[in-house]
């Protein structure tokens, strides 16, 4: 195999997912990396971020002005503070002859009494601020977090079919981290930073006016720097996030994966894509980290050039001007001041940048378009489950048509099965069916009501489905199965489990019912977790019943096992089935033979059979392979 390039990694993973009719075609790799490779660039709209940021930290507003209060009077203290040195040099240390030594001494103590006062009130208004921004930025992070959770459920599966699961856990963590370190620390020190200059420049200037001109004069200089670097840090904090997502969703795939990675000897290959993905990420957090963190030294060195002009100056004014010492000390104070917090926000672009990049990123999940529903929906107070689809054409993306004209009809109670060859378009139909996809042109009703006029929770509420790929929540096997109707009792959670044979296993497990499944149910084999899949919808109570290869993950005999449960399962229910093993079909009141997304034989086992065609020759390839 040839060496592979970032570059090819990111065409290949970034590349449009090849949809096939029946499920998602993907490899290992190809499943990294879709998603975190779209967002790319510099933010595309800083000041909209911004805002949008600023309306979750509203949601506190009370407590949030609390919070800014306690900062402007916590910078007012230590202002205030600093100035008092000016009075207590001049009064009670710089000696001019004029007072006693004991009258010096006691003034000292009072001074630094009030000044001690003065710093208390900046520590506690300090420690109150931090403490309510916290809970401000936390509550504004729990809201944030909810409303993408929120946004997660209303999107379509073809969202997820482009996006890796590695990049959106991605948004949950890494990126709205980012954002509540902005939130949390680096907006209360800008505020107070900002409200420290402002002090600094009308203090600097009744303190001495050529002293606080030169510092005031040589802060375009500092703004100049800073805002030079800021820019070049745009684009790097952007990739670096980007980058974060990508590792996230390769690392994601690949444990979740590992079994075919290690079936398939692909751990060299698998190490060498992670160790391009690995440099890629540590050369753009090199590039952001490093831009960003040259802006305090820059800035740092320009303060200190400052404060040595500030204190020559200062020294010619004492010596010719008659300053006074305490002015003097107090002025290159605030000159420092004034520059410690310019280094300060400099130094903090690094956050604000990457929180920014992070909350961008956050909000293109949040902006995602939903699933949509009708403007005026038919209200259905029972289904009763007589299915119609007439002249139905779809396609994942428009110029790939992959169902061309499909029609059937199925009644209440019927069973219906799809058969064909793997791609043929049978779990496409059922997909349609759940309103999963939107069809391109026809029309699918439910009781002579479109489904579109259908809302989606009460359409999928009376549809219960079996899939091939089963999915067992971390809880218990009790709860598991209940997943399939919340209201159940115990008794029916027995009863389910009974008719899809899987009382018996789960009667020998330690715990029973309430065993704790984690993992995916890793604890147990594949077709335990398929009959737990079955009991799941055995228990629900809804009139429309969908079998995606339901019993493909269980041998023969479990098969023959559970078919009187299946039976009962399918009783009264209007049923889809899509197998492979014709066995499990012949029982179909209509069998419907699929090719490259067409209806190409329809009627029952025997009617078929007697046809000899397609059909015929599946049921002989398969009765030769059994």
């Amino acid at each position: 195999m040839s060496k592979t390039s970032i570059e090819n990694l990111k065409n290949r993973y970034s590349s449009s997912t090849s949809k096939g009719n029946s499920k998602k075609e993907l490899s290992i790799s190809k499943m990294n990396k879709n998603a975190a490779l779209g967002a790319t660039g510099k933010p595309k709209n800083m000041k909209e971020t911004i805002i949008r940021l600023f309306k979750y930290l509203s949601k506190e507003r009370v407590v949030l002005i609390i919070s800014l209060i306690c900062v402007i009077l916590q910078t007012i203290a230590s202002l205030t503070a600093s100035y008092l040195l000016r009075p207590i040099i001049n009064k009670f240390i710089y000696y001019d002859g004029s007072s006693d030594l004991k009258s010096r001494i006691s003034g000292l103590i009072i001074g630094l009494i009030f000044m001690a006062i003065v710093y208390a009130i900046s520590i506690i208004t300090q420690w109150l601020q931090q403490r309510l921004m916290l809970t401000v930025s936390q509550k504004a992070l729990k809201k944030m977090r909810n409303d993408l959770m929120n946004k997660l459920q209303s999107l379509p599966i073809s969202y997820f079919d482009k996006q890796s699961a590695g990049d959106i856990m991605s948004r949950f963590t890494n990126d709205v981290d980012a954002v509540g370190e902005m939130l949390s620390n680096t907006l209360i020190k800008i505020i107070s930073g900002a409200i420290t200059i402002i002090g600094s420049v009308i203090l600097m200037l009744y303190t001495n006016l050529i002293l606080g001109s030169i510092t005031i004069i040589s802060t375009p200089l500092l703004v100049y720097a800073s805002k030079s670097i800021v820019k070049k840090s745009k684009g790097a904090f952007s990739e670096q996030q980007k980058n974060l997502g990508l590792m996230g969703g390769f690392v994601e795939e690949t444990i979740s994966g590992q079994k075919v990675v290690k079936v398939f000897n692909h751990e060299k290959i698998a190490m060498e894509e992670f160790d391009l993905i690995n440099d890629e990420l540590a050369n753009s957090q090199i590039k952001a980290q490093f831009r960003s963190g040259i802006m305090g030294p820059v800035t740092h060195q320009l303060c200190n050039m400052i404060y040595a002009i500030s204190s020559c100056v200062g020294g010619l004014l004492i010596v010719k001007k008659g300053f006074d010492i305490g002015g003097m000390a107090v002025s290159l104070n605030f000159t420092r001041r004034f520059n410690r917090p310019i280094n300060e926000i400099s130094m903090q672009m690094n956050v604000v940048m990457s929180s920014l990049a992070g909350a961008e990123r956050v909000f293109e999940l949040l902006d995602s378009e939903p699933e949509k529903e009708e403007n005026e929906t038919t209200k259905i107070d029972e289904i009763k489950g007589d299915v119609e689809i007439n002249n139905v054409s779809f396609g994942y993306v428009p110029e790939t048509i992959v169902l061309r004209n499909i029609t059937l009809s199925a009644k209440q109670g019927q069973k219906i099965a799809f058969v064909g060859s793997t791609g043929a378009g049978k779990t496409t139909i059922t997909n349609l069916l759940s309103r999963f996809y939107s069809i391109v042109s026809g029309t699918i009703t439910i009781d002579g009501v479109s489904i579109e006029k259908i809302e989606r929770s009460v359409l999928r509420s009376n549809i219960a489905m079996v899939l091939q790929d089963t999915h067992l929540f971390t809880g218990t096997i009790r709860e598991n199965i209940r997943y399939g109707r919340l209201d159940a009792t115990d008794e029916e959670v027995e009863i389910a489990s009974k008719v899809a044979s899987a009382h018996s296993f789960i009667s020998k497990l330690p715990k029973g019912y309430d065993t704790i499944l984690e993992n995916d149910g890793a604890n147990l084999s594949q077709g335990q977790r398929q009959l737990l899949n079955i009991a799941r919808a055995t228990i629900s109570k809804a009139p429309i019943l969908i079998l995606d290869e339901a019993t493909s993950s269980v041998d023969t005999r479990t098969e023959k096992h559970i078919e009187k449960g299946m039976v009962e399962l399918m009783k009264n229910r209007t049923t889809f089935v899509i197998a492979h093993r014709l066995s499990t079909v012949r029982s179909a009141d209509c069998i419907k033979v699929l090719e490259k997304g067409q209806i190409i034989e329809s009627g029952t086992h025997e009617e078929l059979l007697e046809l000899k065609g397609r059909y015929y020759e599946l049921y002989n390839e398969l009765a030769e392979l059994e």
